[in-house]
């Protein structure tokens, strides 16, 4: 066995950057008094210009934010701002400035592209970079250095409302694409905040911020993985940690995941950012500690440098009583002024409003956008090849449900749910079909009630129509804008992951109708839906893509865009299927002695129903059809130190161009300590003309390959791994073995 050690490149090259400025630091640190220490710790929300006196009273904070301006006014808000700390306050520390960054930028009539499940299920890292490159050009305009994301949480618990914000199931596969998140804002010099550090995403009983269970393994080799990768290989120097506790131990307040694992283990040299009230929950919700000071004092000494609220006010009196050494909050604005140096914001803390007109939702981001959305739609079933629909063979479609006329972005978009904001399905339709066909639209019910009586309405347009188009599934929008029947998103969890309300009531009256029906599930999560499985001709799947999406999905029905995204994320066949992740354990599955039953003949492993998902990670259909021909390993037997180098041989052997994502799992054959049954560790999205071949080249450094073993130490252990390559987890075309030997 070989312990492997965290990569430590990057992390010196981050190193390096932040000792360069410890003589400007110290110098401004030792000319602070204890009250201007104690304002960088804290975040002051900012607004309208005329408002600047009244809010900050010439003192100087650490980090502000805006949620509700449009782009152009913030970027004015901005400029005076900074030119306020710089010239009205006592020191002239510029101000840290921080927005929300997911799927864009949080400041109205900026560019919304899609949101990070729909990213995630491109699976390709390098359009997400631009992306964020895109969205990083928008935040510099206007002022902003900070950005509040990538989410590196795990979407295991699908009752969860925040799955929409991650990047998918697997680790590797969020890994990847957060470390390309990063990078894009970081060609504009500004840093990400990667959250939500730990853990944060598998919460008992899908609550958001409820505790999750587990052990140290699975942390380090679930939880820790992506931000183990994003810190080594990104150095972001701003991260948020969580209001969740892990095992009953509240991470905001805990030094052992704040230091001890964070900056000792994983070489993170930032500064900390609290989630909004993660500080105050110490107390008011953890109940681990009885004071609003010892809640404080808690975060601070656990690691957590800037709190967003208010529960740092508490500090100054702590440390003249004598209840706090000043040392912590020395150590805390040591980080937070470094970061403010390395950004360059004491050179040039301000934006350019003059170019946010131009730059600020131009046509080139507008089409990135919309390419984004082309490339994470995944098509689940096309029977008998009803699409792309042949548009001759339709002189009428009747475009039906509560998804067909509504802009649907998910939480932390700036919009209101106005379908001005962005394009709907029927628009999309209607660009695209002109007047060569007849569309129809009902409603036929909200995404959430009860309420029946708009189904016959929307029975009668499609008993009028050739076919039927039915967008489902959920909505949420932006929780600082008073969301209203919100089905997913922050806070917004489910009991059920049936379809909410009368929506699958709706689908089998359209279904009486005889008339063929493709169904377009736009949500931010996966649902149990087999019903839509077994009935519908064809499925497309969107996970909110953004204000192209209604474009985007009517150039794939009718066959301008090939889809090509991928499952990053299992679908359940019920509630109780749940969690029905790929990378489980062989014991939980037990499928030597599986005997799935049915409601017609109950057996066992589920009595009534099957184990194994509806649609499992990493599917996804094409209008193309690709052959694997050939895969190569260069080298089968490898040391610790070794890359396993793999080439496949793809073919399109179908009429139109289309983009295959090769796949490559891992399966340990023996082990000392149990490992998933697969775990992706490569992937490449390629594009294959009509006809052609292509080779595909992964790589994977063997050292990726370690467990944490029964002392809890990483190693690579010797021995056989099976490499799978395929077009998903489940439809894997060539097993090869490698040996694994010592150094």
């Amino acid at each position: 066995m070989l312990k492997i050690l965290l990569p430590l490149c990057l992390i010196c090259v981050t190193t390096l950057s932040f000792a360069q400025y410890a003589d400007r630091v110290e110098d401004l640190l030792k000319r602070m008094t204890l009250q201007e220490k104690i304002e960088q710790l804290q975040n002051r929300a900012s607004g309208k210009q005329e408002e600047i006196e009244k809010i900050f009273k010439g003192e100087s904070y650490g980090c502000t934010h805006e949620m509700s301006m449009k782009a152009a006014d913030c970027a004015d808000m901005y400029q005076k701002l900074q030119n306020y700390m710089l010239t009205k306050t006592r020191l002239g520390i510029p101000i840290l400035t921080a927005a929300e960054g997911i799927e864009g930028i949080l400041q109205n009539g900026c560019t919304i592209f899609p949101q990070a499940l729909a990213q995630g299920s491109t699976f390709n890292p390098v359009l997400i970079r631009k992306m964020t490159e895109a969205a990083g050009e928008e935040a510099t305009v206007i002022g902003i250095h900070q950005i509040l994301s990538p989410v590196l949480d795990i979407a295991r618990e699908l009752r969860w409302g925040r799955v929409e914000e991650t990047f998918g199931e697997d680790p590797f596969l969020i890994a990847e694409m957060g470390v390309a998140f990063v990078r894009g804002y970081q060609k504009y010099n500004i840093t990400c905040t990667p959250k939500h550090f730990m853990a944060h995403g598998s919460p008992a009983g899908g609550l958001n911020c409820a505790n999750v269970s587990g052990g140290e393994r699975e942390l380090r080799s679930l939880y820790m993985y992506p931000f183990k990768r994003v810190i080594a290989e990104a150095g972001p120097w701003s991260l948020m940690s969580c209001y969740s506790s892990y095992d009953g131990l509240a991470l905001t307040g805990s030094h052992y995941y704040m230091t001890d694992i964070l900056r000792g283990e994983l070489g993170f040299k930032g500064y900390v950012y609290s989630d909004w009230g993660s500080v105050e929950r110490l107390l008011t919700f953890h109940h681990a500690v009885a004071t609003r000071e010892a809640a404080a004092k808690m975060a601070l000494t656990a690691g957590v440098d800037l709190d967003v609220d208010a529960a740092f006010e508490t500090l100054e009196r702590m440390v003249e009583s004598g209840k706090l050494d000043v040392k912590y909050i020395d150590q805390a604005v040591r980080r937070i002024l470094t970061v403010k140096f390395a950004l360059g914001l004491f050179d040039n803390p301000y934006g350019d409003p003059s170019k946010v007109a131009g730059l600020v939702h131009n046509a080139e981001k507008v089409a990135l956008a919309k390419e984004i959305a082309d490339e994470s739609a995944v098509l689940l079933k096309n029977d008998n090849n009803i699409l792309p629909l042949n548009l001759s063979k339709y002189k009428s479609i009747a475009v039906i449900g509560p998804n067909s006329n509504q802009t649907v972005f998910g939480d932390y978009s700036w919009t209101n749910g106005d379908t001005r904001e962005g394009v709907t399905l029927l628009q999309g339709l209607q660009e695209v079909v002109g007047n060569n066909v007849t569309l129809r639209q009902a409603v036929g019910c909200d995404w959430w009630s009860q309420d029946k009586t708009g189904i016959r309405e929307a029975v009668k347009a499609v008993e009028a129509s050739d076919l039927a188009i039915v967008a489902i599934g959920t909505r949420s929008t932006f929780l600082g804008r008073s969301p209203k029947n919100t089905t997913a998103g922050e806070g917004f969890d489910l009991s059920s992951l049936e379809l909410p309300g009368v929506q699958e009531e709706l689908l089998k009256a359209i279904k009486a109708t005889g008339k063929p029906m493709v169904v377009v599930f736009i949500a931010g999560k996966p649902l149990a839906i087999p019903w839509v499985k077994e009935n519908a001709d064809a499925v497309l799947v969107q996970w909110y893509g953004g204000e192209q999406q209604g474009r985007s999905l009517a150039d794939i029905l009718t066959g301008a865009v090939n889809p090509s995204g991928r499952l990053n994320v299992s679908f359940p066949r019920s509630t109780g299927n749940t969690p029905c992740y790929y990378n489980h354990f062989a014991t939980d599955r037990n499928e030597p002695f599986d005997r799935p039953g049915s409601p017609q003949e109950p057996k066992g492993h589920y009595i009534f129903d099957r184990p194994d998902p509806l649609w499992s990670f990493g599917y996804g259909l094409s209008y193309s059809h690709f052959n694997y021909l050939n895969c190569i390993i260069k080298d089968t037997v490898l040391t610790t130190k070794g890359i396993i180098k793999v080439e496949v041989e793809v073919e399109n052997t179908g009429v139109m161009d289309g983009k295959e994502v090769v796949q490559l799992y891992v399966s340990h054959k023996f082990s000392s300590v149990a490992t998933p049954v697969q775990q992706l560790k490569a992937f490449k999205k390629e594009g294959i003309k009509a006809g052609k071949r292509a080779i595909v080249t992964l790589e994977v450094p063997v050292s990726e390959l370690g467990v944490y073993n029964d002392r809890m130490e990483y190693v690579v252990e010797p021995g056989e791994l099976d490499i799978q390559i395929g077009s998903a987890c489940d439809h894997i075309f060539f097993h090869k073995t490698i040996r694994v030997g010592g150094e």
